[in-house]
């Protein structure tokens, strides 16, 4: 039995590796380069969608697939970008174009932060059923951007008991709050016990 992850992004492969203490191949490794359409209205639909669609596309029905699908929620910008987090300037947008389409609207509304909050949905598929985990972070996001580390939205998010960003953080700091090393505590159980069937 494998365990495949409906990414192709060497960290997230890394950091399930390191997790599940077990060798991850990415999707693309398996059954090669196959359209996912993400077409969900929720992180828990997203991700979802993208391991039923790799579980579906694999010949070895004893496989273990999972997908995560996450994003930053922010109160003042109506809960935006949410599930948009990754294309919130536009298809093909950067992390950077996305980073200054917030500060802009936040700006535009005299707002130099707002409370905000991570989301992560790991969806775990395989001949023994559909589940789907989440974790959260809380904090602020504010305008100035501060720090290198991290990605995304990282250098204006602020976890709640810090006063840096994650952009700032150290790594392990990091990871020890994140939202997706929260929904993979849980998801964990879930994968060992299929392992043991």
């Amino acid at each position: 039995m494998g365990i495949i992850l409906a990414s192709n992004n060497k960290g997230k492969i890394k950091e399930f590796q390191e997790y599940l203490n077990c060798e991850i191949l990415p999707y693309k490794s398996v059954v090669g380069d196959i359209e996912i359409i993400e077409d969900g209205n929720s992180f828990a639909q997203n991700a979802l969608i993208k391991a039923k669609t790799i579980y579906n596309a694999i010949d070895n029905k004893d496989a273990i697939v999972i997908s995560d699908d996450s994003g930053i929620s922010i109160k003042a910008l109506g809960n935006k970008p949410g599930i948009y987090s990754a294309r919130y300037a536009g298809k093909g947008a950067s992390d950077k174009d996305n980073l200054q389409k917030v500060i802009d609207e936040l700006k535009s509304l005299n707002l130099d932060s707002s409370p905000a909050f991570y989301t992560a949905a790991i969806a775990i598929v395989s001949k023994w059923g559909e589940y789907v985990v989440h974790g959260w972070m809380h904090g602020k996001v504010i305008t100035t951007p501060k720090g290198n580390n991290g990605f995304g939205y990282d250098p204006i998010f602020i976890p709640e008991g810090f006063d840096k960003t994650l952009g700032e953080l150290d790594s392990q700091v990091k990871k020890s709050i994140s939202h997706r090393t929260k929904a993979i505590d849980l998801a964990l159980p879930i994968i060992e016990l299929i392992l043991n069937k």
